[in-house]
């Protein structure tokens, strides 16, 4: 059976990349619209209800609207904003969360898909909390670098415009990202964490870095109780697109390029400690518009439709 998809928003740079891994697919029927219609309510409300899934690839309030638009209870939804992560009634598309999350995602009918930012921060911490290796109330800072292109093309515009533009750019310097809520929750924290962003000078890509000072638990975990609890949980997940990097001792290592997995729905996780000091360090590195929007949403859109997870990624 040939399943219709409808990308609301499809010229953004989340839809494009969508639309491109869609492409040539056989078992798809992919509904759009001239570029004079795409703000139409009414053609797009008529897109909505014909589509079996309708992927939103708006702003939140757009993405709201969409929704609103849509009365036929057979169109199901995936939503790359941020309008729906932590709403009741939507399912969260971040199929490695844990064990029973694909199948939840493969049921759903509203399915939130997950933030570029986040991604990272769930895969690394949710799995040690659930494990009792990190309390639930632990003190959790957040850093990284992302390219560009996670900005919008405005953003894009931006620094594709400048003779010179900077390559490391904190911001967020307000602590009220838009994607903590969706960090706390999913990653089974007690308090939000601290999160300091950078923007740099590439396009796509991103890594994210959560330090751990373990000297003040009454049982700090190893190195290895930390990697393994990592490994276990991505093993048992059918085909788990999180992969755990060897734990290794070094300085410096070239797998933390942010651009390393570009173009791919990979995440990888590495673990770095120095036990005497009571410090570790997660970092997982992934693709900003593949893992952390475009390929989530395909993947999300596979595990929906009954079919292998990993067609088109």
């Amino acid at each position: 059976m040939t399943a219709s998809i409808f990308i609301d928003g499809e010229a953004g740079t989340t839809g494009l990349q969508i639309r491109e891994r869609l492409a040539g697919r056989r078992d798809l029927r992919l509904l759009s619209l001239p570029d004079a219609q795409r703000k139409d309510p009414a053609a797009r409300a008529e897109r909505l209800n014909a589509a079996d899934i309708a992927i939103l690839c708006l702003p939140d309030e757009a993405a709201r609207e969409s929704v609103a638009l849509i009365g036929n209870p057979s169109t199901r939804v995936i939503d790359a904003s941020t309008a729906f992560r932590v709403a009741e009634g939507w399912t969260y598309g971040f199929a490695e969360m844990d064990r029973a999350q694909s199948g939840a995602i493969a049921a759903a009918s509203r399915v939130s898909n997950p933030g570029c930012w986040p991604q990272g921060v769930i895969a690394a911490l949710r799995p040690l909390i659930a494990a009792g290796l990190l309390p639930a109330g632990f003190p959790v800072t957040v850093n990284g670098i992302s390219g560009y292109s996670g900005g919008g093309k405005a953003m894009i515009a931006d620094y594709e415009a400048k003779a010179a533009p900077p390559e490391f750019l904190p911001y967020g310097l307000g602590f009220n990202h838009k994607h903590l809520p969706e960090m706390q929750r999913y990653a089974g924290l007690a308090v939000a964490p601290l999160f300091v962003p950078a923007v740099g000078n590439f396009a796509q890509g991103m890594l994210t870095c959560v330090p751990l000072p373990l000297g003040g638990l009454a049982k700090p975990p190893s190195a290895g109780d930390l990697h393994a609890a990592l490994a276990d949980h991505f093993a048992a997940i059918p085909h788990s697109f999180v992969q755990v990097a060897p734990l290794e001792t070094r300085e410096r290592s070239d797998a933390l390029d942010p651009q390393s997995h570009n173009g791919s729905n990979r995440l990888r996780l590495h673990v770095f400690a120095n036990e005497a000091r009571g410090q570790a360090l997660l970092v997982a590195v992934y693709d900003n518009l593949g893992k952390g929007a475009s390929g989530a949403a395909v993947q999300n859109l596979n595990l929906m439709l009954g079919i292998d997870p990993r067609t088109g990624l």
